[in-house]
């Protein structure tokens, strides 16, 4: 599930590119396909970490890469291990809604970017979120879940406030958001529901497929109930 829009980012042969937060990789592997570009994969979980490299490794067995290299660190956010000024693009995807002190973090991706240069940050809008914390408790106070809710123009201050001017943005996945509110209503840790487990299926073969049908319904619904806001600034 990709939330950052590659085509609004105009990437060339021998950038750097930090995902941080990276999780299992799959913003990772996605820039990985841009043309001759190095990508830092960095997340606290080392498990996560783990499972980026077998992504990554699969990438370059399947030969789906764009010609580049790939780096992995496990790295924590409000520390960063690179010198100022060191990336072409830093990514940062659904990380911030985790951290208690954001404002440190929010200061080190942009420290560790170059001038002129942009920065990704995508976070759970604030409406499909909201209804998930008012149908489940349990859904937001689960070990590392999230502790706050971003409404635009909070995340917008927050990252112009350490250095980035604000360009532009979008929701993503608004098929995913139905799903959330189902398995909060139902209940996050059961997994016997049935109507819940098929949803799942389906947003698998979705991912998995990319139909053209699918694709179409995720745009069309985006503005009023995407997952996802994604905010692109530059330093």
């Amino acid at each position: 599930m990709i939330t950052v829009d590659f085509g609004r980012l105009s990437l060339r042969p021998g950038d750097r590119v930090l995902d941080i937060g990276c999780g299992t990789g799959r913003h990772t592997a996605a820039a990985y396909q841009c043309p001759n570009i190095t990508v830092f994969g960095a997340d606290l979980n080392l498990d996560d970490v783990r499972q980026a490299k077998n992504r990554m490794l699969f990438h370059d067995q399947c030969g789906e890469h764009g010609g580049g290299s790939w780096l992995l660190s496990v790295s924590d956010i409000h520390s960063l291990p690179f010198e100022d000024a060191s990336f072409d693009l830093v990514i940062c995807s659904e990380v911030l809604e985790h951290i208690s002190d954001d404002k440190t973090a929010a200061a080190e991706i942009i420290r560790v970017l170059k001038p002129n240069s942009p920065l990704v940050v995508s976070v759970p809008r604030y409406f499909p979120e909201r209804i998930c914390w008012a149908l489940s408790d349990a859904y937001h106070q689960t070990a590392n879940g999230h502790i706050r809710i971003y409404r635009k123009q909070q995340l917008v201050r927050l990252l112009e406030a350490q250095g980035v001017v604000y360009q532009s943005s979008h929701f993503a996945h608004s098929i995913h958001s139905p799903y959330w509110w189902l398995k909060c209503l139902i209940g996050p840790e059961r997994t016997d529901a049935a109507i819940v487990n098929g949803y799942h299926r389906f947003l698998t073969w979705d991912i998995l497929k990319k139909p053209g049908i699918t694709r179409f319904l995720d745009a069309l619904f985006n503005p009023f109930f995407g997952k996802s806001l994604v905010v692109y600034c530059k330093k």
